[in-house]
Formats: C-alpha cells, sequence, structure tokens
C-alpha cells in the first residue's frame, strides 16, 4: 500500500465536502425535485429514493479525486466502484438520508471514508445546510460549524437506564432484528428515530450513547466508524465483530454503554 499521507488525505477529504456542498445544495429543498426508486431497501416499505441531487455530489467528489489522487480506488453509492493502485479506497455516500432530503429536514449528509483492506482509516461526515463538518482518523477527532471549531469526544460511560439511543427507521430492519433493537430500547432512557448518518455524528460529538442499525452499506457505515472511533468510540457488528462491510452495526459511546447493548442483542435470534 502506498499513498498513506494524513495531511494530503485529509486536505483531499475537505476539498471533496466542499465540492459536494457546492454541487448538492441547489436541490435541496428546490421545488419540484424529482426522485427515483431504486426500491431495493427491505423495510421502510421498500422507498429507495435517489435524486439527481445524489448524482451531482457524488460526481463532484468524483472529479476532486481524479485531480488530486487518481491512484486510488473508489467505492460510491451512485456509480459504482472504481479500482485502484495505491490500495487505498474512497468509500463515498453522496447523500445519506435522501429520504430526508427529499422532506427537508437537515439531518441527512455526504459521507466520505478512506480505507485499506482492514477498514476506514479517515471519515468525515459533512451536512451542507446547517454547515456542519465531523471528521476523524490519524489521531484526532474534530468537528466544524456555526459555534466555531471543537475537538470530538465520545460521552463517559454510564448504564442503559441513563443512555440515549438512536436509529434512523422505528421497523430497524427484519421482524427478528427489530425486536432484537426494541430489546435493547426499552432498556434505555430515550430513543429517538430518523436522524440518518447525523446520529452518528452527535455520538461522536458527545450527545447521545448508542446509534442500533441493520441493513447497512459500507458506504453507510465506514466514515461513521472512523470519525466515532477517533473520538473514543466503538462501532461493531451486534456480535463484537467487525462492520466496515456493513450489516447489522452497533455505534457506542464508550465501552460501558457498548458491552450493556451486545449483552441484549447477543442474546437475540437474528434469522
Amino acid at each position: 500500500m502506498t499513498g498513506l499521507d494524513s495531511d494530503d488525505i485529509s486536505k483531499t477529504a475537505h476539498a471533496m465536502a466542499d465540492a459536494a456542498r457546492r454541487a448538492v445544495l441547489p436541490f435541496f429543498r428546490a421545488e419540484g425535485l424529482a426522485a427515483e426508486d431504486k426500491g431495493d431497501k427491505v423495510f421502510d416499505g421498500g422507498f429507495d429514493p435517489v435524486t439527481e441531487g445524489d448524482r451531482a455530489a457524488e460526481a463532484a467528489m468524483r472529479d476532486v479525486l481524479a485531480e488530486q489522487r487518481p491512484g486510488d480506488g473508489i467505492i460510491g453509492e451512485e456509480y459504482g466502484e472504481q479500482p485502484g493502485s495505491s490500495g487505498l479506497t474512497w468509500v463515498l455516500d453522496p447523500i445519506d438520508g435522501t429520504r430526508a432530503f427529499l422532506a427537508g429536514t437537515p439531518t441527512w449528509g455526504v459521507l466520505i471514508a478512506l480505507s485499506d483492506d482492514q477498514g476506514p482509516k479517515f471519515g468525515m461526515i459533512d451536512q451542507p445546510y446547517i454547515g456542519e463538518r465531523f471528521w476523524g482518523g490519524f489521531g484526532e477527532a474534530r468537528m466544524t460549524g456555526p459555534q466555531g471549531e471543537r475537538t470530538l469526544r465520545t460521552r463517559a460511560g454510564r448504564p442503559l437506564d441513563q443512555s440515549f439511543l438512536f436509529s434512523t427507521f422505528p421497523e430497524v430492519g427484519t421482524g427478528p432484528e427489530r425486536r432484537a433493537f426494541e430489546a435493547v430500547s426499552q432498556a434505555v432512557r430515550l430513543t429517538r428515530y430518523g436522524m440518518d448518518c447525523y446520529a452518528y455524528a452527535l455520538l461522536a460529538a458527545g450527545q447521545i450513547d448508542l446509534v442500533i442499525e441493520a441493513g447497512l452499506s459500507n458506504y453507510d457505515i465506514q466514515a461513521p466508524i472512523a470519525v466515532i472511533e477517533a473520538a473514543g468510540g466503538i462501532v461493531t457488528d451486534w456480535r463484537g465483530g467487525p462492520v466496515h462491510e456493513g450489516g447489522r452495526a452497533v455505534a457506542a459511546a464508550g465501552p460501558e454503554q457498548h458491552a450493556a447493548a451486545l449483552a441484549i442483542l447477543k442474546t437475540m435470534p437474528l434469522d
């Protein structure tokens, strides 16, 4: 593997996020924005939309990579896989939360991750409309937004009955997955839904304790993994293993919350 220059990678990621912002914002809350239904989701009624905003944002990021790091591979939700020669791959979700984007809620985001064959090394969660950006990797975790720039740090340990849990869909996934999620939800202080990738950003920023989801793709989770781990958190599958290729994810602010959630999830049949 070559090309693991942390400064250059960070600079490129910020340039990509800037380009995606410029490309996507004209579509947000635009009158008459159309959406095609890809129809490959097993929950949320099967509605899996894509808009011209998704395509424009990913194309803009790919243009930055073509100029700045042409040897890296790319995996993107809208335009698929492009092999590289460096041993590094950018994993891109141009709009994570397209349903929220269509509804005009600012909980969607642009996800950018840089990975090798072991998983993500650097990640970024960008919310263009409210101007917040969260990034982590190579020994730092930072955010910037309307209140300025600061270090990211997850919450201190606490028991489940004091914890805040987020997920995107109340349905979560399959019937068994939903029942497993609900078992954790019944043990926490507060459960909230519909936050898309912004939930992971809030976890890294120290606002919540857990995000539990299922049915994820690699481009849904790799950027959150890098940001949360850099901020001191933990992200695994529901059995405690790696999750950078997608599937069922549990993201936790720290070991106490993670262990408590897994203690419940591991007892639940999922098939």
